[in-house]
């Protein structure tokens, strides 16, 4: 079959053009915007994983000494990621990844800091969709009511207690907003759970070869 030779001053012709080269800068963008937005996450996750355990209590690569970890008491079920602390090869910490699925708009993801010793180093929100002025105050930026966990464990409170104090639990609530700081307690409580059930095998497990995400 002869083919016939491309009319590039034909309109049709000049509007194929255009548009190949529109789509193709729609796809060069998309690509460009994609990798600024991964590299603003890692960022992000470095400098929040720093602020939940003291620098000098570990000297192991946090984000390299990480596992994917399968347990539905994390909120998901596909695996999620674990940071593991070492000082000089000893276990030193692990910091969950877990969600909150009943935030009052959706997930609250989080990031629980478990010393060696089953006692929280701390608790960090890494992305949630709360309402302004109300759930978002479990942000670090907006209240320090997320610090309350810190030094915490499943016999501190005892676990009957592990709640909002509206519920006759041992942690604040924020006024006008009860469902945000409910969800977030019982994450972090089924995140001490896992730890303390599994913890021997999360320090166990072999490195995950893919960079890790939350």
């Amino acid at each position: 079959m002869k083919r016939l030779p491309l009319d590039l001053s034909h309109p049709m012709a000049q509007l194929g053009l255009y548009t190949l080269a529109a789509l193709s800068l729609v796809t060069l963008l998309h690509a460009l915007s994609a990798d600024r937005i991964r590299g603003n996450q890692r960022a992000n996750l470095l400098n929040t994983l720093a602020t939940l355990l003291p620098a000098d209590s570990f000297d192991n690569d946090l984000m390299e000494d990480a596992i994917r970890l399968q347990d539905d008491r994390l909120g998901r079920p596909e695996p999620l990621t674990v940071y593991r602390a070492r000082r000089q090869g000893r276990p030193v910490a692990a910091i969950l990844t877990t969600v909150a699925p009943d935030g009052y708009n959706g997930n609250i993801t989080l990031l629980v800091a478990v010393r060696h010793d089953a006692v929280l180093s701390g608790v960090r929100v890494l992305e949630h969709h709360e309402t302004p002025g109300l759930g978002d105050r479990v942000e670090l930026a907006k209240s320090h009511w997320i610090l309350s966990f810190a030094g915490h464990s499943l016999n501190d409170p005892p676990e009957a207690r592990w709640g909002v104090r509206r519920d006759g639990g041992a942690f604040d609530q924020f006024t006008g907003a009860t469902v945000t700081p409910r969800a977030v307690v019982h994450a972090v409580h089924e995140s001490l759970r896992v730890f303390r059930d599994r913890r021997d095998e999360i320090f166990a497990m072999p490195r995950s070869a893919s960079e890790p995400r939350p």
